[in-house]
Parts: C-alpha cells; sequence; structure tokens
C-alpha cells in the first residue's frame, strides 16, 4: 500500500503549532482522517491477531479492569508500523514536542470488550521530576482506533489541562483519591474517534475508559514515543529481527532503540500496576 493509500502528507506549521499548543493546554489532540480506513482496517486484523496470541500466553495480556485488556506487540507483527510511525504528522509532533531524537519506545493496543466497566481515574505513569519542576513533556502516546467510536462502546474520557498536575499525592503517583474524582468527572470530554482519525496525548493527562454497555469490542493501537533518557523504553521489549531491521527506512531504524535479534520471543507485560488497583480483566 502506498504512502497516498495510507496518510495524508499535508501536514503544515500551523498544524504543528496547534499541537504543540493543544498538548500545552489539553494535553490531547485529535487528526481527523490521518489514515485510510482500509489501512486502518488491515492493522486491526494485526492487532486482534496479536491478542489472540497474547492471550495463549501466560502474562501475554494484562487486565485493565474487568473485561479490559492491554497487550503488546513487535513492530514487525503490525503490518502498518512503518507507514504509522513514519507518518508526517507523527513524525513533526514528534520532534516539536520531544526533539529530533525522539525515540519509539511502545506498539500496544488496549481493548475494551462487552462488559468493560468505568475505570479509576489515572495517568499511565507517574510524573517525571522535569515535568513537575519545568512543565516540560518527556513522552507522547498517539491513538489509533480500530472501529468507528459509537456512544454505547465505552468512549475514551479525559480531563483535560490534568497532565501538570504532580501527581505526588495519588496513588503509585498514578491514581487520584476517589474523593477528588469529581473534580475531573466536571471537566471530563468524552472523544469518539472514526476509523481513520489519529490523536495524540501526554500520558500524564488524567484519563480512563468508560463503561462498554455494547456488545462489541473497541479496540485502540497505541504507539509510544520518547525523549532522549526519558526512560519508558524500560517497561517495553520492542525488539526486531535482523531481516526486518535491514528492510527499514533509515528514517525510522534511527528512532527505533530496540534490540536486533536472530528470532523474537513474545513480550510479557510489565503493567502490573493498573492490573491490581482496576482490577483483573475477566
Amino acid at each position: 500500500m502506498s504512502e497516498t493509500e495510507t496518510q495524508r502528507p499535508d501536514v503544515t506549521e500551523t498544524d504543528v503549532r496547534a499541537a504543540v499548543e493543544a498538548l500545552r493546554t489539553d494535553g490531547i489532540i485529535g487528526r481527523k482522517g490521518a489514515l485510510s480506513r482500509d489501512f486502518v482496517a488491515g492493522m486491526r486484523v494485526d492487532v486482534e491477531e496479536a491478542f489472540r496470541e497474547a492471550r495463549s500466553l501466560e502474562n501475554g495480556a494484562v487486565g485493565r479492569g474487568p473485561n479490559r485488556w492491554y497487550a503488546e506487540m513487535h513492530p514487525e507483527a503490525l503490518g502498518g508500523f512503518v507507514e504509522l510511525v513514519d507518518h508526517p504528522w507523527v513524525r513533526a509532533v514528534s520532534e516539536a514536542i520531544l526533539g529530533p531524537d525522539y525515540e519509539i519506545v511502545e506498539v500496544g493496543f488496549d481493548i475494551p470488550f462487552a462488559g468493560a466497566h468505568n475505570q479509576p481515574w489515572h495517568r499511565d505513569f507517574p510524573s517525571p521530576e522535569v515535568t513537575r519542576t519545568e512543565q516540560r513533556l518527556t513522552s507522547l502516546a498517539f491513538n489509533v482506533t480500530l472501529v468507528d467510536t459509537e456512544q454505547d462502546m465505552g468512549p475514551f474520557e479525559i480531563a483535560p489541562g490534568t497532565q501538570w498536575e504532580t501527581g505526588e499525592d495519588f496513588e503509585h503517583e498514578m491514581f487520584p483519591d476517589r474523593s477528588t474524582w469529581s473534580r475531573y468527572e466536571e471537566r471530563a470530554v468524552r472523544k469518539y474517534p472514526q476509523m481513520g482519525d489519529m490523536s495524540v496525548r501526554s500520558a500524564l493527562t488524567i484519563h480512563r475508559g468508560t463503561t462498554n454497555h455494547s456488545q462489541k469490542s473497541r479496540p485502540v493501537l497505541v504507539i509510544g514515543m520518547d525523549a532522549p533518557g526519558a526512560g519508558n523504553a524500560e517497561h517495553h521489549d520492542l525488539a526486531v529481527t535482523e531481516g526486518y531491521w535491514a528492510k527499514l527506512p533509515e528514517r525510522v531504524r534511527r528512532h527505533l532503540h530496540c534490540p536486533v535479534v536472530d528470532q523474537l520471543t513474545p513480550i510479557v507485560q510489565k503493567h502490573t500496576i493498573e492490573g491490581l488497583v482496576m482490577g483483573e480483566a475477566e
């Protein structure tokens, strides 16, 4: 599939400035129609296969609440990996926020199934010191919905502007106390992305998945980016084979600081705190 079929490369300086401003204020911004629906449908096939494999392995997927799972996959298991991480908007926003030497550290997916509950309000990891003291973001999460999100499917909910809260009084520095939840509910915004839409957010912005009242799953692909030295790569185990590495464009290779191996091994999930606090998936 060619670049023109998978993405729209018309990314302007105005687009990038808008993304930078939104990440500083709201902590999230979307880009409508960034990818073709056919391209996204192909990625969904790969994600569903990766989920089946992850669930067949001990600790291959981690529960993030009842009927809700998170797992990771190696880049070459995702047929659209190169097109996605090399998308002009992804590159431009990553460079603007994280610098020219940003690193690709995560390829994962979250799937709430029918019956998934409201998650507790949370952020994905503790706020780094440089973020608390200098209001500088050191990581980004790009999300791609793999289905058309409908109101009854447990849409993603986020509390804009909360990425700058220190979180020093949060449980595990990630989970605000239940007594403060009304503050997030008052400012909460629900997102209804459609296939082809992409978003980028600070994973520090307080958010949650909501109750899935439908009989459908709502898989979302996550690409995690770090500024040099941010350290989130320690929580992930990406690897590529030598053959795959050799075929990658140099523009992608220089951002992918992961082991190059003879043979891939299944990824064992390390996100255990979320499972403990949110309740195990069923």
